[in-house]
């Protein structure tokens, strides 16, 4: 049985997350000063940075491997990880009043959870073209 095409969707859902966990990888660099880990609604500096920003960015990677080589473990991950942005967004904004006008905000919540929201959608609908984590295996003869 040939393996299924990830498609022009998925594939940039993948560099996507892809690029967000190379982001989550670098807060503890400090390359932007105003820049932290968002964790349960509170932007964290130090060694709780140091240690979640790495830990979700490898969360990260796993789930865009996990599209992008079509495996059934980045569905579960998909839901996960749209619940935790649901989560972390509403605990920000309930505890932070932002500064920012109402436009950029929205704009930052459409994108913050209509991007995992489409992804979750987009693997549901073709959750039966992915495959089991060794990609191959002996398949049953019908």
């Amino acid at each position: 049985m040939a393996d299924k095409s990830r498609g022009a969707t998925l594939t940039i859902f993948a560099l996507l997350f892809a690029v967000l966990a190379i982001s989550n990888f670098l807060k503890p660099f400090h390359l932007d000063p105003n820049e932290g880990f968002v964790f349960l609604g509170t932007k964290l500096t130090g060694t709780g940075n140091a240690i979640m920003g790495p830990l979700f960015g490898f969360l990260l990677l796993v789930y865009a491997y996990g599209i992008w080589a079509m495996r059934k473990f980045a569905l579960p991950i998909a839901y996960i990880f749209l619940l935790w942005v649901l989560l972390n967004m509403t605990l920000f904004a309930v505890k932070n009043q932002s500064a920012q006008p109402f436009a950029a905000n929205l704009v930052a919540a459409i994108v913050g959870i209509g991007v995992p929201l489409a992804s979750v959608s987009v693997l549901y609908r073709r959750r039966a073209d992915l495959t089991g984590i060794s990609g191959g295996g002996i398949h049953d003869a019908k």
